[in-house]
């Protein structure tokens, strides 16, 4: 049996279980054969929308708007029902117990009246939330840019550099936009913050060049008095998609990387710049991808020739897993490194100070924020766009204020 056979009817039994039980919710609650129907019929259009994308469009589906609008309206359906299985499922368990109970004390253990409908209805108003959090999430949430400051103090920084700003944004994923006025006001907002340096941590497309093409006049308005620099993404190359020959992509990726010039960003290749102050610097080092799992055409050692060891050095490097597994323990010494990519999933719970919790920290160690480990920093930003899913619920796109400060 082929893999992806498989794998639909894997899916398929499991939307069946989750469909049955949230059904037998809705019948719980109402005899109105209409409410029923319109359940039982959005359910469908959502399936059979999504299988519809998958199947009459390549390879690519996954960087389409198409496919993009067909996951949101799955997770926004499909997440609220399957909290209504566990609910319900939970019940269904309370009351085998009961039955085993009774069946071994010979004595009757009745449900009590009207628990099903109780039950039911609070599986529906727990399923409620999450519901209107997709939504939110679909037409607000992806928008709701937040900016998160950060003060760092670090011994070896020079003099000159005390107060320095710098603002980070990444993931821009220029494919997946639509709303220019929405896009200008984030990137008013990063104006705003009136920054010395404007990183930008890779991924500007989905895939194709000609994605920046109705964005490039709003991102050149960006502007900071010590420049701006930037770093290419996995989605950069134009690996997630098939082209029609290696040189179709070849020419691709060279667009790309010229669209970082149109916008007045210097794209650094393994390669590093010294930013200068008051006759005092400091090295900026920008490598190519580097992830586990992904490609790895970053390069340290190209990235730092000629930069010495006791210079302070920011690193932009994309994936952070590149930060766990070569940068952190390096003798070399990166003070501060930055990185996106994970978008933090663009789904979880973040209570400043209380508590965080996203998908995605079971895939990166670091996953969004800022951590400290041997003495150096790494800031995971959560990213300015959004891919795949076409919202945030909860994990908000970011824009990075850090200000340098010396001990």
């Amino acid at each position: 049996m082929p893999r992806w056979v498989a794998t639909l009817l894997i899916f398929s039994i499991i939307i069946v279980v989750v469909e049955l039980y949230t059904f037998q919710a809705v019948k719980t609650l109402t005899k109105n054969k209409f409410v029923k129907w319109i359940w039982v019929l959005v359910g469908l259009a959502v399936y059979l929308n999504l299988f519809y994308v998958l199947f009459t469009t390549p390879r690519s589906a996954g960087q389409t708007k198409a496919f993009q609008w067909a996951v949101g309206l799955l997770l926004t359906t499909l997440i609220p029902k399957v909290l209504i299985l566990v609910v319900m499922f939970g019940e269904d368990v309370v009351r085998i117990v009961q039955k085993g109970f009774s069946f071994f004390s010979a004595t009757e253990t009745q449900p009590m009246a009207g628990r099903r409908k109780f039950i039911s209805q609070l599986a529906l108003g727990i399923a409620a939330l999450p519901f209107v959090g997709f939504l939110y999430g679909i037409i607000q949430g992806r928008f709701n840019y937040k900016v998160l400051k950060y003060q760092l103090v670090f011994k070896d920084l020079p003099e000159a550099f005390d107060g320095f700003t710098i603002t980070q944004i990444s993931d821009i994923h220029s494919g997946s936009f639509r709303n220019k006025e929405k896009i200008t006001y984030g990137v008013d907002m990063i104006n705003q913050q009136q920054s010395d340096l404007i990183l930008f941590t890779g991924d500007i497309v989905n895939n194709k060049a000609e994605e920046m093409d109705d964005w490039i006049e709003v991102f050149a308005q960006l502007k900071a008095p010590h420049g701006k620099y930037s770093i290419l993404g996995n989605h950069d190359y134009g690996d997630y998609i098939q082209w029609k020959t290696a040189e179709e992509k070849q020419q691709n990726f060279k667009a790309v990387k010229e669209v970082h010039p149109k916008i007045g960003f210097e794209l650094l290749c393994n390669e590093h710049r010294y930013i200068e102050k008051d006759g005092a610097k400091i090295a900026l080092i920008g490598v190519e991808n580097w992830g586990k799992g992904f490609k790895k055409e970053g390069d340290l050692q190209l990235a730092t020739e000629g930069v010495q060891q006791d210079e302070f050095k920011i690193l932009m490097t994309h994936d952070p897993s590149h930060w766990d597994l070569q940068v952190k323990e390096d003798s070399f010494n990166y003070q501060l490194t930055l990185s996106g990519h994970t978008h933090g999933l663009q789904m979880g719970i973040e209570i400043p100070g209380f508590f965080r919790w996203s998908p995605s920290q079971y895939v990166y160690k670091q996953w969004a924020g800022l951590y400290k480990e041997y003495g150096r920093y790494i800031n995971v930003n959560r990213g300015f766009g959004y891919h795949a899913f076409p919202g945030r619920v909860g994990i908000w796109p970011e824009i990075t204020v850090i200000e340098l400060k010396k001990a």
